[in-house]
């Protein structure tokens, strides 16, 4: 994570209000300094920052060898906030679905405006965002991933340190059989920038 706490603290907020299951969440404090928070949440403190990849792969191991504690991992920036209670249902509905789907690319939408870039569709002819489809990649902030997709090609290449990490996270899965899907009713909030 970066160094956001009332960012952090709504994104967690959004998540404990999620239907269903409740959901476990472990927090890692990449090379900054983790607020407090709510009773349940799981920390990593990391006393240096190792990228996000690094820092995500660390998030995965807290859910034991390759998240195996768990079915399914959502990755979600800090700075992001889910607006709708019933997106992780959505999500195990998803994976429940489609044994082959490996990893869920969610709908990124600016809280203002609701609107998402096209840069933030993974896929060619990106201009209807709220057309769900089968895709080659997703966008790192905001995903879902089964957690037999880290056991079976590993976790997220350290080496990158910033961005593209999940461009090369979907094309090992691709390449060992598992589908992504980019769905546009998986939505959260990030700020945008021109």
């Amino acid at each position: 994570m970066g160094n956001r706490p009332e960012e952090l603290r709504d994104l967690l907020d959004s998540v404990a209000k999620q239907d269903g299951d409740p959901v476990p969440v472990v927090v890692v404090g990449n090379g900054a300094p983790l607020p407090a928070l709510p009773d349940g949440v799981r920390t990593v403190e990391l006393p240096e920052n190792l990228g996000i990849p690094g820092g995500r792969n660390v998030g995965i191991e807290a859910f034991g060898p390759a998240g195996s504690e768990v079915d399914v991992l959502l990755f979600l920036d800090d700075d992001g906030l889910l607006p709708d209670p019933g997106t992780a249902e959505l999500v195990r509905q998803a994976f429940a679905a489609d044994p082959g789907l490996g990893i869920v690319g969610f709908r990124i939408a600016d809280p203002d405006t609701g609107r998402t870039q096209r840069r933030h569709v993974p896929r060619l002819r990106a201009s209807d965002p709220m057309r769900s489809s089968r895709v080659t990649t997703f966008l790192g902030g905001a995903n879902a991933v089964r957690t037999e997709v880290f056991a079976q090609v590993g976790g997220l290449p350290d080496e990158f340190f910033y961005a593209h990490e999940e461009t090369d996270l979907a094309w090992r899965a691709l390449d060992a059989g598992w589908m992504i899907d980019y769905r546009a009713d998986l939505v959260l909030h990030h700020p945008t920038h021109p």
